[in-house]
């Protein structure tokens, strides 16, 4: 089993930045597939962004690229999501993700997190 636990979500104005951590525990993969994703309400759950632990790859929804940045730190086992530029569009509740198929959908991930709310609001 993986354990994973966000932090970091909370309001800000729009322009505003935020960072989101994910830390991972328990059976973790050396080079597994680490993504986030958040879901509004009313709305499915979309990809936002992903990355893999030992090799990097990071990839973008194209609704945050150039505003948001994953990064992993391998030996924490711990991603995070820097976020910057916000918008009030992305107000959702953010969530981590880890598998070892990875990909932009939801079903490539088989662990998952409680999720953190970030609100972007004036």
């Amino acid at each position: 089993q993986v354990q994973l636990v966000e932090s970091g979500g909370g309001v800000v104005q729009p322009g505003g930045s935020l960072r989101l951590s994910c830390a991972a525990s328990g059976r973790t993969f050396s080079n597994g597939a680490m993504a986030w994703f958040r879901q509004a309400p009313g709305k499915e759950r979309e990809f936002v962004a992903r990355c893999r632990f030992r090799t990097g790859d990071p990839y973008y929804a194209d609704s945050v690229k150039d505003r948001f940045t994953i990064t992993a730190d391998a030996h924490d086992k711990i991603i995070y999501l820097q976020m910057n530029s916000l918008k009030p569009a992305d107000t959702a509740v953010y969530y981590c993700a880890a598998g070892l198929v990875g990909g932009n959908s939801p079903s490539g991930y088989s662990y998952w997190g409680q999720g953190t709310q970030v609100t972007v609001s004036s």
